[in-house]
């Protein structure tokens, strides 16, 4: 096939214990998927569950030891952290059901989903999508994959966030509202979904600011750390 220049190079994560890189086909994100931090961005309750997505080339993919620097970026002054369980599929399709949803995983790593706070606000005011404010360039840094066989209990998983040392988030996937096979068979009565899909799944309480220089230490029990320094 003949382009009129080189296309971009696939966006992908590394994997622990491989060689192998996963190719990345989109990002899926879940709002509001804990009920604590619901409450802190006022809502309650198990509210039918919504989503946005970010490019694929939004993702910053960890080096194999876990580390990535990020640059803080423009048009904020309000970055904050969002600590998330994050979801590989292997295999993607439509109508897919709860029972069967599990099926599809490739694996999971811990990841960030980085948002500009100030600017979200101000949309949400004047009921305008949220895109500028979500989905930048290296907005969801990512630690490398780990095989879903080997990442032992991740529904029952501590995931938590550490800024220069100091815990800011901390929580367990088993606080999820809504389930990762229930997410799974959401999203696909809207989309056809594919291998190479990523979905975050949602952020615990204590979400906050970060300022250039600070250190990010991200964690879920049983996948490789992510640690990210802003630039």
């Amino acid at each position: 096939m003949d382009f009129v220049f080189p296309p971009a190079p696939t966006p992908s994560l590394a994997i622990v214990g491989h060689t192998q890189r996963f190719p990345i086909h989109r990002i899926y994100c879940v709002g509001r998927n804990y009920a604590e931090h619901a409450q802190e961005m006022g809502f309650t309750g198990r509210e039918a569950p919504f989503f946005f997505l970010k490019p694929a080339d939004a993702a910053l993919p960890a080096t194999a030891d876990g580390a990535v620097d990020m640059p803080y970026p423009s048009l904020t002054q309000d970055l904050h952290h969002e600590v998330e369980l994050v979801v590989a599929l292997g295999r993607g399709g439509r109508d897919i059901a709860v029972a069967d949803a599990l099926q599809h995983i490739w694996g999971y790593a811990v990841g960030l989903d980085m948002t500009r706070r100030d600017l979200q606000a101000q949309l949400k005011k004047q009921g305008r999508p949220w895109c500028i404010a979500k989905g930048f360039e290296a907005s969801a840094p990512i630690g490398a994959l780990t095989p879903a066989a080997q990442a032992g209990a991740i529904e029952q998983a501590d995931i938590h966030l550490q800024v220069n040392g100091e815990l800011r988030q901390s929580g367990n996937t088993r606080d999820l509202i809504w389930k990762i096979a229930e997410v799974i068979a959401h999203l696909s009565q809207a989309w056809e979904l594919q291998a190479g899909d990523l979905i975050m799944t949602g952020t615990p309480a204590g979400v906050g600011a970060v300022q250039r220089g600070d250190q990010l230490q991200a964690q879920v029990a049983g996948l490789a750390p992510l640690q990210v320094r802003v630039l």
